[in-house]
């Protein structure tokens, strides 16, 4: 059984991953047209919300923080998926209320859930990147 933490980060993600491709209308209104599309409420749904809405509203500076942690590649060049789990991981590092290994584990379940083959190698990669220069690690 998976933990609602855990829940919360892979819902989040896909409202990430919906609000980019949507051509980045309000989170809410992603939120809203997820929850019509499921089942209703999930468990830890609205701590997805507040992350995403987290991510939304940091996105540039994430995204350059990010950039400067993936050397020879520009973000626009990875995946929208890996992006988005970068983005929310990084988003949790630097509000420092889980700790770092966490953010980071939790990051890699989801790129070897949702993204490609190579995907979660890559990611740790850069969050442990990420982690260091913000002394979290």
């Amino acid at each position: 059984m998976l933990r609602t933490e855990t829940k919360a980060r892979a819902r989040a993600l896909q409202l990430l991953y919906a609000w980019e491709l949507q051509g980045e209308p309000a989170i809410g209104e992603v939120a809203h047209a997820l929850l019509t599309l499921g089942r209703g409420r999930v468990p830890g749904g609205d701590r997805a919300e507040r992350l995403a809405a987290d991510v939304v509203k940091h996105h540039e500076d994430l995204d350059r923080e990010i950039e400067s942690a993936v050397e020879g590649w520009r973000l626009e060049r990875v995946g929208a998926v890996e992006r988005n789990i970068l983005r929310l991981a990084l988003a949790e590092l630097r509000a420092g209320d889980v700790p770092a290994r966490v953010v980071i584990d939790e990051a890699v379940r989801l790129a070897r859930w949702f993204a490609g083959a190579k995907a979660h190698a890559f990611v740790n990669g850069v969050l442990d990147t990420l982690a260091r220069r913000l002394g979290r690690l």
